[in-house]
């Protein structure tokens, strides 16, 4: 990867995800980059819950390589095309098997049609396997060996990681299920080192259960401050030093 000062982290954010499928816009993942790079003072890893075909998996990892983050765990169910299931309302929710243990997704917040065929369905046009897809590009972004893969969710972290794991940024973006987001806020807040940033995808924008989970667990909490919406669906906060 070429880390050439001049160039604009902008445009190395675009050309990097131009290829990637993904509803993480270029303004958020500058963002994200942005609150990385400015921690850099800070040791920890990089947590990311939900990363469907590796977008801002890719730019998570460009900003960890840039300011020495040795590790960015990266948690998602990965669903295969014949995991996706047409519920009786027409919309669309999940349930794949990871090793005898059964998950389900989108079932609080499904998937309704017009987007599942517009959104979805194209991922799995060359191959049905999500992970296959994922792992090709974390390969094309040259950061592959900073990146630790959960297949499963938060709860599942404790398996992979030491009793050592330290993290200074994660970014929460899931299933946005009420009880989900909270159960990953639980789950990824333990590893938080004091200054640490916890950032949310589709905050404050169209998911009651994202939004009642940040009110409930981020903004009323005293652990936490710069608590604020900072682009069109991203809300972050900063755990106190």
């Amino acid at each position: 990867m070429n880390f050439d000062i001049t160039n604009p982290i902008m445009t190395r954010i675009e050309d990097l995800v131009s290829t990637i499928p993904g509803w993480s816009p270029v303004d958020q993942l500058y963002t994200l980059f942005l609150l990385i790079y400015s921690n850099s003072h800070i040791s920890g890893d990089i947590i990311e819950i939900g990363s469907w075909c590796g977008r801002s998996s890719s730019v998570l990892a460009m900003s960890a390589k840039m300011t020495g983050v040795k590790q960015v765990v990266c948690v998602d169910l990965f669903p295969n095309k014949n995991d996706w299931k047409q519920n009786t309302d027409g919309s669309h929710s999940f349930k794949v098997n990871i090793d005898g243990k059964e998950y389900s997704a989108n079932t609080d917040q499904t998937i309704w049609e017009e987007a599942f065929e517009k959104d979805v369905v194209p991922i799995y046009k060359n191959t049905d396997n999500l992970f296959e897809i994922f792992s090709n590009n974390i390969k094309k972004s040259g950061c592959e060996e900073l990146i630790t893969t959960i297949r499963g969710n938060s709860f599942d972290i404790k398996k992979k990681v030491d009793s050592f794991f330290k993290c200074k940024f994660a970014f929460i973006d899931g299933d946005h299920g009420y009880e989900t987001v909270c159960n990953d806020i639980t789950n990824v807040e333990k590893y938080l080192v004091p200054g640490a940033w916890i950032c949310f995808d589709d905050a404050f924008s169209t998911f009651d259960g994202v939004d009642r989970a940040i009110r409930n667990m981020i903004i009323d909490n005293p652990r936490y401050c710069c608590k604020q919406q900072l682009t069109r669906k991203l809300f972050v906060a900063k755990k106190r030093e």
